[in-house]
């Protein structure tokens, strides 16, 4: 269990538990004596599902758990969080290993899905097959009021709190998650910003923390594969510190998601839902 350390009522993980940097040496251009700094780490994992590979990601070495829970469920080869049965970690140093055990009928989907992304490039189908796993058909979420404005208050200067290793190495991002009551819970960070979002949405199915109402903030630009996982995942209302691509945002509008950026000089601006479907 990684040490905790308590900000408001949220528990926020001590960078110094995390594992996910270490220092090293550098020096300048001019040559003087040798200096120490904190870089972050990342390692390959290589994830497998009922003993056949998927994928391998480069991740931080934290939260790996949440990530895999995360990873299954926003990058849709699960459908629940029911459906993954029992998962294995293994490995160290910069490699490492995730054996997990899904329900028989999510493996069969993402087998029928490797089999589909299987063939000649020069039959033109493949494109075909592949285009239609980016742009998924998602259900639309059920309509759901914007967060009050008060919520996003200093908000950046809030979640400087729940970026441990962020502040202590750099070079990785955040993914949070506000209940209902415009409060804080948890945080989880990594190199990539899809794991970071992976690994909220697992940590939020893990613990049971109830999702309507709530929001979820990434510290990232917002693209659609970000959008995606936060419409598998149910979460309703997202919050970006960077602009949205307009394919993001023409998918937040059809599916329902209240898609807010918030600039760093600016007031917030609400993209999702159109301007003209407010009442």
């Amino acid at each position: 269990m990684h040490a905790k350390r308590t900000v408001g009522a949220a528990s926020v993980p001590d960078a110094s538990a995390l594992g996910a940097s270490q220092s090293y040496q550098y020096s300048n251009l001019e040559g003087s004596a040798a200096a120490e700094t904190a870089l972050a780490e990342e390692v390959a994992l290589a994830i497998a599902y009922n003993g056949i590979s998927q994928a391998v990601m480069l991740v931080s070495p934290s939260d790996l758990e949440d990530f895999i829970v995360g990873f299954s469920l926003g990058s849709g080869i699960i459908a629940s969080p029911d459906e993954i049965y029992d998962f294995r970690l293994s490995g160290c140093g910069s490699s490492m290993q995730a054996e997990v055990e899904i329900a028989s009928r999510a493996f069969w989907a993402l087998k029928e899905h490797r089999r589909q992304l299987t063939g000649t490039t020069g039959c033109g189908l493949c494109g075909v097959e592949a285009v239609e796993q980016a742009l998924p058909e998602l259900q639309v979420l059920p309509a759901t009021a914007l967060p009050p404005a008060h919520w996003l208050d200093g908000l950046r200067q809030r979640i400087s709190d729940f970026q441990p290793l962020g502040r202590h190495s750099g070079a990785v991002h955040a993914a949070l998650f506000m209940n209902d009551q415009g409060e804080l819970l948890l945080s989880r960070e990594d190199i990539g910003r899809h794991n970071a979002l992976d690994k909220l949405i697992g940590a939020l199915v893990r613990q049971g923390i109830p999702l309507a109402g709530g929001v979820a903030v990434v510290t990232s630009r917002c693209s659609l594969e970000l959008i995606q996982k936060a419409l598998r995942a149910g979460l309703q209302t997202l919050v970006s510190l960077s602009a949205p691509t307009g394919l993001a945002l023409q998918w937040a509008r059809r599916h329902n998601l209240n898609l807010i950026h918030l600039p760093q000089h600016s007031a917030p601006r609400v993209y999702s839902p159109a301007m003209e479907n407010r009442s």
